[in-house]
This record gives structure tokens, C-alpha cells and sequence, in this order.
């Protein structure tokens, strides 16, 4: 397949890539990290100065009216910088599902926000992603009930766990069980009544609070699919897809920052007085790093198009999300060891990356939940193939 970026898609690549490489240093990364918040504020707002943070926001609420292709080329540039962003929390789990299933009230209150970065979103995703990863149809932990009637307010309770920067989020879409055995998708103001955030760190050094509802009263105009219980699991995967699909792009970006400061490494770094890149051990790991990295691209970009052209895109996640997991820390494993004991140094740049793709590898479900997933998919698929030919 061709992969070529046309024009705009081009321009895009080389915007991010010129704030990212313009702004973040091993410094700045380490100062950001040293804050309460873990957040570059200052790279925010440049991003949304250029115009990067609405680019799959819709025309109508104050954005570029792109889609995920165009949001992965950020995100890839977000993991080559890995720096300390809630990009994939607010661009792809919280502003692309309020912009396809939010009432006209919510995405009038966000998504001019989240274009002109004023505003910061997220999801709790983890439960219902481990639901399904151990074959079952996503349910939720937090609950949800309709004192008056469920053409009114619905209430919440119930805890939310990991939720990717919550503690800055403005607004965090949560999934609820509803009595009836469907789902509701809330959108939660973090300070509401009843909102209590337990901070928790993550293997990157993010802030991921675990999110605590008691009898939190969220009002219709807050629910996506106009709170039709019945849409909920099938908003629920549109969610995952992208969410799976947004973190392939970071781990992809990670990959391949980890493997160019290899390559310099060893070309610079001499033993028995050759450098470290001519030796055929140091050759063939590095090979197959890069083999590695160039198949999580090419089955991260086959779902990215697939999701935005609308065609069925199940499987094409399922590959490029459990490739990107897998091999990706198959990869900065070998960028580290490769790196020898600088590699352990945590003032040496190339650890972040290790740590960056270990929990890319583990958030969302681990490389093994989504080959059993991909598998599940593959049976059925097989199944309705039989059922249409009998």
C-alpha cells in the first residue's frame, strides 16, 4: 500500500515535528516531571498556536475537520518526544467521541476549548478494555441510576481506575452500567459533588488518579448518543478502536526516536578500538529493531485509514495494536540493552523511552489480551463466513 501523506498531511508532520523537536529537551522533559501537575503547559500552548490540537476537531466547532491519519502523524511525533502531554487523553479519548456522539450543548462547551487549548479531556477506559480483553462485552464498574425517570438526571457512583491526566481533565467521559444490563457514557467535571481523584503514578511518570464517584448527578445534555443506553457498548468500541489505534502511533513515534539515538550511539561508541556498529551482534539487533519498528508503522497506518474511510476495521486494529505492543517492547528493550550500562542511567535520555514503551504496552490491555482478542475476531469472523455460505 502506499502510506504517502499528501500535501496537508505532510505539512502537518513537519509542524509537529518542528514544536516537538523545538521545545523538548532531556532538561525540559526532566523539569516538566518535577512539577505537581506533569504537564508542559508552555508545548500546550504551542501546539494549540498552530493550530495541531483542533485539527480532527469539526469545522463547525472551531476546528480543521481532520481525522485520525492526521492526529496519528502528531501523536508519532508526540512519542518521538516523549514528552509529558495529556495529547492522547484529550485529542482521541475525549474530543473525537464528543465531536461523533455529543449533544449539541457538550461539544459546544468543549470542543471550541480543546482547538484553542483551553481545554483538556480524557476517558476511563481501563475496566471496560479488560473486560473485553478477557472475552466479555465491556461492562463497567461504575453504576448508573435514573431517580427520575431516565429522561432525567443520571447518577453515578462507583470507581473509575487509572484515568490517563484526570487531575487536569476538564471533563472525563466515563462509561455506567444502567440496571437494565446497558451502558451510558458520561461526560464528568472532575470538580463536580461526589468527584474525589486518588493520585496515582504510572510506569512513564504520568499522572493516571484513580476516579472515585459518589451519587455524582450528571444532566442529559452530558451523555453521548443522547444517552441511549442501548448505543452503549457499540460507542464503547468506536471509543477503544481509536484509543487503540492513537496509542500504536505513540509507540510508534517511541520506537523510533529510541532507535536513531541507538544507531548514533553506536556509530560514536567504541570497543577494541572499532565502533559499537560494526560488530554483527550489535548490527543484527539493531536490524531487527528496525523491522520491527517499520511493521508497527505500516499496521498502525492500515487502521488509521480504515477507521476514517468508515470501513469495517475490527481486525486491522486488533493486528496493529497487538504488533505495536508486542514488538514495541521487544524494541526498547534492544534500544536499552544496546546502550549497554548507560542504558540504566535514568540521566541518560534513552530510558524514557523504555519506560514509555512499557506502558504503552500494558494500558489498554497487554500483547497478550489483544492476541486473544484479535483471535476472538478472527473465529467469528470465520463463523459468519460459514453461517452466509450454509
Amino acid at each position: 500500500m502506499d502510506f504517502t501523506f499528501n500535501e496537508e498531511q505532510e505539512a502537518v508532520r513537519q509542524a509537529a515535528d518542528g514544536i516537538f523537536a523545538g521545545r523538548v529537551t532531556p532538561d525540559r522533559v526532566r523539569e516538566v516531571e518535577a512539577t505537581e501537575d506533569r504537564v508542559d503547559r508552555e508545548l500546550w500552548a504551542e501546539l494549540a498556536k498552530a493550530d495541531l490540537l483542533g485539527l480532527a476537531v469539526p469545522e463547525a466547532d472551531g476546528g480543521g475537520g481532520y481525522g485520525l491519519v492526521e492526529l496519528s502523524i502528531i501523536l508519532e511525533a508526540h512519542g518521538r518526544s516523549v514528552a509529558p502531554l495529556p495529547l492522547w487523553a484529550t485529542l482521541v479519548l475525549g474530543s473525537l467521541p464528543v465531536a461523533e456522539f455529543g449533544s449539541d450543548q457538550l461539544r459546544s462547551r468543549l470542543l471550541p476549548g480543546v482547538a484553542n487549548g483551553g481545554i483538556m479531556l480524557t476517558a476511563a477506559l481501563t475496566e471496560v478494555a479488560a473486560d473485553i480483553a478477557a472475552g466479555g462485552v465491556g461492562n463497567p464498574l461504575v453504576r448508573a441510576v435514573y431517580p427520575g425517570g431516565t429522561t432525567g438526571d443520571v447518577h453515578l457512583s462507583g470507581t473509575a481506575f487509572a484515568v490517563p491526566f484526570a487531575h487536569v481533565a476538564h471533563r472525563v467521559l466515563v462509561p455506567a452500567a444502567t440496571s437494565d444490563g446497558g451502558v451510558v457514557i458520561a461526560a464528568v467535571d472532575p470538580n463536580a459533588d461526589g468527584v474525589r481523584l486518588e493520585r496515582a503514578a504510572t510506569t512513564n511518570r504520568e499522572i493516571h488518579p484513580h476516579l472515585h464517584l459518589d451519587d455524582v448527578v450528571v444532566s442529559p445534555d452530558d451523555l453521548l448518543g443522547a444517552g441511549d443506553a442501548s448505543m452503549g457498548s457499540d460507542i464503547i468500541g468506536w471509543m477503544l478502536n481509536r484509543a487503540w489505534t492513537g496509542l500504536c502511533a505513540l509507540q510508534v513515534g517511541v520506537a523510533e526516536a529510541a532507535l536513531s539515538q541507538t544507531a548514533e550511539y553506536l556509530n560514536t561508541r567504541e570497543q577494541f578500538g572499532r565502533p559499537l556498529s560494526t560488530f554483527q551482534g550489535t548490527m543484527l539487533r539493531a536490524a531487527d529493531a528496525a523491522i520491527d519498528t517499520e511493521s508497527m508503522r505500516v499496521t498502525m497506518w492500515q487502521a488509521a485509514w480504515r477507521l476514517d474511510h468508515g470501513l469495517d476495521a475490527g481486525r486491522a486494529v486488533g493486528v496493529a495494536s497487538w504488533f505495536a505492543k508486542d514488538a514495541g517492547q521487544r524494541v526498547v528493550h534492544a534500544t536499552q540493552h544496546l546502550h549497554g550500562g548507560m542504558g540504566a542511567d535514568i540521566d541518560y535520555p534513552i530510558h524514557r523511552y523504555f519506560l514509555w514503551g512499557k506502558q504503552i504496552e500494558l494500558m489498554l490491555g497487554a500483547p497478550s489480551a489483544q492476541l486473544a482478542r484479535l483471535g476472538r475476531q478472527v473465529v467469528a469472523d470465520l463463523r459468519a463466513g460459514e453461517e452466509v455460505s450454509a
